[in-house]
């Protein structure tokens, strides 16, 4: 036994270690941005690739990656957070194109990648459909990331965020189906495929919307904020779990869990302050598992290993790009002729390159079993073609978005946001100027010449702000929605103090909601 126990606490010793190494290295390349200007060119996410490369480059290996890692610690929280956030009235608004693209975009896919690998290269068929469906899964992480520095339209992220959401579970529930295809466990066919795919589906839709329902009803009994975020971080593994073992989707269940509280229970049991601390939190998870993940696929490139397999990362890629040519334009005309949902062909362009491929796709190609002959293979295919869109797409994705006149105005709001700050922070200045006027022993000319810049600094900055204002109309709709948000944030706290207080025993709906609604 106490041999048992030392080799377990080196083994503990040893992870800890490995995971400081990971973190401190993540935490690096974070700093780098706001370092050395021109590394914000890079989104986050593809800057910590591009370090693991390096590691990967001289021989460093942080951690070795595992489909458990990737599919039971590291995606429920980013699957949870990313639901969380997605309001449900964008997502009803384009509920059918992000269904055509989740479920049959996924198929597409498959039937793409398995035709180009069968037809060019000596891949047999079942790993063809492997390789296939693990790439089915997008992972557009650095390029939503990318949208909201921009100020690129909410809808397009919408699109994007909806469409990864649910084609994880629908590639993972094929790829569940099509691994015992070579193992001749399992029979293709249209009827068992179905069935498969709506038990696994309904399952975790259940399962969800059990979990989500029931924590929503039980944080409206108290008001304890550390507890409500604790208990959401319990629902997303939980949920996952528990789906996983009743046979469902544990993807789809967490991203049922978090729709239902992102939008329903945090309506209903939270109170706006701790809505607010739980978004941060979820907020930082996020950056925490995506800071790791990225690294460590980088980190976990073979370069000889991809070398020996260019000719077949070639064709997967091919028969990747040109089949979400057909998923993105095909399934997108379809949708502006049945629900007139209007998507713009700059907008399916950027859907069409921006669908990268991440987390998912790898940890499904290392959970092919390893009697599988061309495992190997297959696993080094995926990193290529992941190490493409991530590369390649995701680095292009910025200067498409400009070409395509898609880009938003968040830089000249945050020019904007910088004047007024800059406005109020004089003000407060002058203010202080003011009280200290009277002050024994200072010289009066001294104050009146700070006195004197200061106002004609001030000046510069109206003059700017209207400037502005008169260039692009557009800023003063900003500038009214953000006030309207802020009245809004005041009345919502008034009302969480009264609560707090004891002086109200439920929260309040908003009074400006409709007051406010009304003027427009």
């Amino acid at each position: 036994m106490a041999i048992e126990s030392a080799v377990t606490e080196v083994s503990i010793e040893a992870n800890l270690k490995q995971f400081l190494l990971v973190l401190s290295v993540s935490l690096s390349v974070a700093t780098l941005p706001q370092v050395f200007s021109w590394f914000r060119q890079i989104p986050y996410t593809l800057l910590l690739v591009i370090a693991g490369l390096g590691l990967a480059l001289v021989d460093v290996r942080l951690v070795n990656l595992s489909p458990e890692l990737i599919l039971a610690i590291f995606l429920p929280p980013l699957l949870f957070e990313a639901a969380w956030n997605l309001k449900w009235g964008n997502l009803k608004r384009d509920m059918l194109p992000i269904c055509l693209y989740a479920v049959l975009g996924v198929l597409i896919s498959i039937i793409g990648v398995t035709i180009g690998l069968n037809q060019f290269t000596t891949v047999p068929l079942t790993t063809a459909l492997l390789v296939g469906a693990s790439l089915s899964a997008t992972d557009p992480v650095s390029v939503t990331a990318l949208f909201r520095e921009l100020g690129v339209d909410k809808r397009l992220t919408t699109l994007m965020e909806g469409e990864s959401l649910f084609n994880d579970g629908m590639a993972v529930v094929a790829f569940s189906f099509l691994v015992g295809l070579p193992l001749g466990k399992t029979q293709l066919g249209f009827q068992p495929v179905i069935i498969e795919l709506f038990t696994v589906v309904g399952i975790g839709i259940a399962v969800g919307g059990l979990i989500g329902f029931g924590i929503s009803y039980l944080t409206q009994r108290f008001d304890l904020p550390l507890v409500e975020q604790s208990l959401t971080l319990v629902s997303a593994y939980g949920t996952y779990i528990i789906a996983e073992e009743l046979g469902g989707s544990g993807v789809i269940g967490v991203v049922t869990t978090g729709l239902i509280l992102g939008n329903f229970g945090s309506r209903i049991g939270m109170n706006p302050r701790t809505r607010v601390i739980v978004s941060e939190f979820w907020e930082f998870i996020a950056f925490f598992v995506n800071s790791i993940v990225f690294l460590l696929i980088g980190d976990q490139v073979r370069f000889s290993v991809l070398a020996d397999n260019l000719v077949i990362i070639g064709v997967t890629i091919g028969g990747m790009v040109l089949a979400r040519v057909v998923s993105v334009y095909g399934l997108g005309f379809l949708t502006n002729k049945l629900a007139n949902s209007e998507i713009s062909l700059a907008e399916q362009t950027i859907l069409w390159w921006g669908g990268l491929r991440g987390s998912v796709s790898i940890a499904l190609a290392l959970s092919v079993p390893t009697i599988l002959a061309e495992r190997e293979e297959l696993i080094a295919t995926v990193f290529g073609v992941v190490l493409f869109t991530l590369l390649v797409q995701g680095l292009t994705t910025k200067p498409l978005l400009e070409n395509l006149n898609l880009l938003g105005d968040q830089p000249l709001r945050q020019e904007y946001l910088e004047l007024v700050a800059r406005q109020s922070a004089l003000g407060r200045v002058l203010e202080y100027l003011d009280r200290v006027d009277e002050r024994p022993g200072l010289d009066k000319e001294f104050c009146r010449y700070q006195e004197t810049l200061i106002r004609g600094e001030l000046n510069n900055l109206e003059e700017k702000i209207e400037k502005l204002q008169n260039d692009y109309p557009n800023l003063r709709e900003f500038t009214t929605k953000q006030l309207r948000s802020e009245l809004l944030a005041v009345e919502a706290d008034t009302y969480a103090d009264f609560v707090r207080s004891g002086r109200l025993n439920q929260e309040l709906a908003p009074l400006l909601q409709d007051v406010l609604g009304g003027e427009h």
